[in-house]
Parts: structure tokens; C-alpha cells; sequence
């Protein structure tokens, strides 16, 4: 095979990649990122579905290509299969033969019938690892339904905790249906290579987009426990810490987070309020969540004399979490994000350079290039590839 990345735990490691659009591409590009070699097999013709995904870029010669399409792709290779066919079905199986792990996102049942379901993977390849990220999971109920990422948030019940209290249904603003599966599916992968290191077998994961919803209710399930209320929107205040939430200021608002009775007390000495500690409303957590809308009232009075600049620099000076909220552009060009290499770039032949975000997991022995490998086109990989494997077309 190509040689492996010359970094990374999971250097030396092969993937293949069956999956499209988003959850299964993030997991998968995760994996790239920290050293593995992936390999996408796509459907002739078209491809993964996010290439016809905008928005587009427009290159040289009026090529157009998906950046939604290039940023989750970064550092892979592509070659074009049928799986259907006998000549794409015997490519594959010889890959199948040298990869580590193999990552889908069919819905259940697709993969039996091409008759790569996992008892037939595990039969003829023990060692491989078969990662599966669907809308529901291989089990239940709803095990053969389609879903998409705002399916499993109104399912899951994110949904019915954000936005503004009374407002209309608000989906989360990124893909987090699709992202927490991706994170997810990437998590038991490297939870079963290392099984795999003691036992020296491979092993299934099933992860359904749905059931990481529910995973990361958090707060929400503990306040339904303790309450028998289903809790509803917020906006930005937290449901059981305050303040905890977005205040305005003469002209931004900012947001606050003093968690604790120490950090409440330095709020109150830097806004220049002394009596707001020991107010009998503030004076512990729960009574701050008790009466926010007051303590609410009382802190934007004192804030809305000076601007959010000002205000962000006296409350870091105190050490009081707080930070302004960034736009998409100023977040990007924040100094904190550009010095922790989390906007990188990759050189595409066609639309010219492209900045997405990097990989947030440092480890100590790893390279973190600003510049990373650009998506690839489709098939663009095939002779390499069929040139390792030995086969001729």
C-alpha cells in the first residue's frame, strides 16, 4: 500500500471508507487527521452525494467543486467502485484483505445485501473493525428509517431546549445530529483497535445518530429526573448556574459565566455593584437561578455604562470567564484559534486554497501542519491503488 503518514497514533492504520455526506466523512476525516491512511470508495459517476453539495467554488477552467465537499475530505484518497459488478467487487475485496477498519453509513441492510454485512466481514476477515453510523442504529423500531441530521435534534430532544422561551422550534446551528454520531463512531473505533491489540480480533460498532442525541442531553435529563417537567428554551442562560448567560452592554452584548460563589463575588466587586453578593436574592446559586430576571436587570444596569471591549478587559483582569460573541469571521481570525493552528489550508489543483478548521486533539508528538493535503477528486487515486493491490484493469 502507499506509505503510511509519517505522524500519528494511528499511522500505519488503513481505512475504508464507504460513507457519504457528513457523519460518517467526519468520523473518517477525524481519523485522518491523527495519522490513519483513508481510502474513499465511492460510487461511480457521482461519487459521495456532499460533492454535489454547495457551496461551490469555482476554479480554473469553470470547474466547480463543493468546499462543504472539501473541508470534510482533507487528506484522503479516492477510487471509484461498483460494488455491484464483479470487477469493482474483486478491487474491493483486495482492499478488504489489507484494511484495518472499514466505516459505512448505509442504512441497515444495505450492506448484507451487497453481502458485506459484518458476519461475512468477520468470517473471512477477523482482525477488521466495522463501523457503522446510521439515523437509528442496527436494532429497533425505527432501525430502517432514513434520517438527516434535523430528523434526529427534533427526535432527540435538542431541539426543545434551544432557542428563545416561546419562540418557534431552532435547530442547533451547526450539524450536530451528524457531527456527535461522526465524533462518536470515531471513539468506539479507536476504543476497539485497542481491544484489538489484546485479543487480536475485530469487532462491530453501531452508533445511531439519534442515540447521540439522547447522549448528550446532559442537564436536561437530570432536570426532567428531579423535576417531572420536561424543560423548554432558555436562549443562552444556563438552566442551573447563574449568571450564566448573554448580557448587554452599552453596545455588544457579552457573555458571563461566574459558576461559582468566589467568581459571583468578583463579578460584583468589578461592576462596581458590593451590595449584589450579599443581596439575600444572590447569595447562593440556586437563589441567583431563583431570580435571575432580577439579577438580570441588575447587572445590565451597571454594564450598559461602558462597552463590551471595556468590560471583557476589567472582567478578564479579575479572572471571571467571559468572552464576546464572535461572528463566524471573527471567530476564524480570533488570536487564540490562529495561534492553536485551528484554521489550516489545503491547495486545491482546481478552486486554488481553501481555509477550514483543524484538528482540535494537540498531541505531543504529532505534527499539526498549517497545510494539509486537499480533498481528493473522484477516483483520482485508482492506478496508485490498483498498482499496490497488483490487479490490472
Amino acid at each position: 500500500m502507499i506509505q503510511a503518514k509519517p505522524s500519528g497514533p494511528l499511522s500505519g492504520i488503513t481505512v475504508l471508507d464507504l460513507t457519504r455526506v457528513l457523519a460518517g466523512p467526519y468520523c473518517t476525516m477525524v481519523l485522518a487527521d491523527l495519522g490513519a491512511r483513508v481510502i474513499k470508495v465511492e460510487p461511480p459517476k457521482k461519487g459521495d452525494d456532499a460533492r454535489a453539495i454547495g457551496p461551490f467554488l469555482k476554479g480554473r477552467n469553470g470547474v466547480e467543486k463543493s468546499a462543504y465537499f472539501l473541508s470534510l475530505n482533507r487528506g484522503k484518497e479516492s477510487i471509484a467502485l461498483d460494488l455491484k459488478a464483479k470487477a469493482g467487487r474483486r478491487i474491493f475485496e483486495a482492499l478488504l484483505a489489507k484494511a484495518d477498519i472499514l466505516v459505512e453509513n448505509y442504512r441497515p441492510g444495505v450492506m448484507e445485501k451487497l453481502g458485506y454485512g459484518w458476519e461475512v466481514l468477520h468470517k473471512n476477515h477477523p482482525k477488521l473493525i466495522y463501523a457503522a453510523a446510521s439515523g437509528f442504529g442496527h436494532t429497533g423500531p425505527y432501525r430502517g428509517r432514513a434520517a438527516y441530521d434535523m430528523v434526529v435534534q427534533a427526535m432527540g430532544g435538542i431541539m426543545s431546549v434551544t432557542g428563545q422561551p416561546g419562540g418557534p422550534p431552532v435547530r442547533v446551528g451547526t450539524s450536530i445530529g451528524d457531527i456527535t454520531a461522526g465524533l462518536f463512531t470515531a471513539i468506539g473505533i479507536g476504543s476497539a483497535l485497542y481491544g484489538r491489540e489484546r485479543t487480536g480480533r475485530g469487532r462491530k460498532i453501531d452508533v445511531g445518530m439519534l442515540d447521540c442525541q439522547i447522549a448528550i442531553l446532559e442537564n436536561a435529563i437530570a432536570r426532567y429526573q428531579a423535576s417531572g417537567i420536561s424543560p423548554g428554551p432558555l436562549g443562552a442562560r444556563h438552566p442551573s448556574i447563574a449568571p450564566f448567560a448573554a448580557f448587554r452592554t452599552k453596545d455588544d452584548p457579552v457573555v458571563i459565566a461566574a459558576g461559582n460563589d468566589g467568581l459571583f463575588q468578583k463579578l460584583a466587586e468589578s461592576l462596581d455593584i458590593p451590595g449584589m453578593a450579599t443581596d439575600e436574592r444572590f447569595r447562593s446559586n440556586d437563589l441567583r437561578c431563583r431570580n435571575s430576571d432580577a439579577l438580570t436587570l441588575e447587572m445590565e444596569q451597571a454594564l450598559a455604562g461602558k462597552s463590551a471591549e471595556d468590560w471583557l478587559a476589567i472582567l478578564a483582569k479579575a479572572g471571571i470567564p467571559s468572552g464576546p460573541i464572535n461572528n463566524v469571521e471573527q471567530a476564524l481570525n480570533d488570536p487564540q484559534i490562529l495561534a492553536r493552528n485551528m484554521v489550516v489550508r489545503a491547495e486545491d489543483a482546481e478552486v486554488g486554497a481553501l481555509k477550514m478548521a483543524g484538528n482540535p486533539i494537540k498531541l505531543s508528538d504529532m505534527e499539526d501542519p498549517a497545510t494539509r493535503t486537499p480533498a481528493p477528486d473522484l477516483d483520482q487515486d485508482r492506478r496508485a491503488i490498483l498498482k499496490e493491490l497488483g490487479i490490472r484493469e
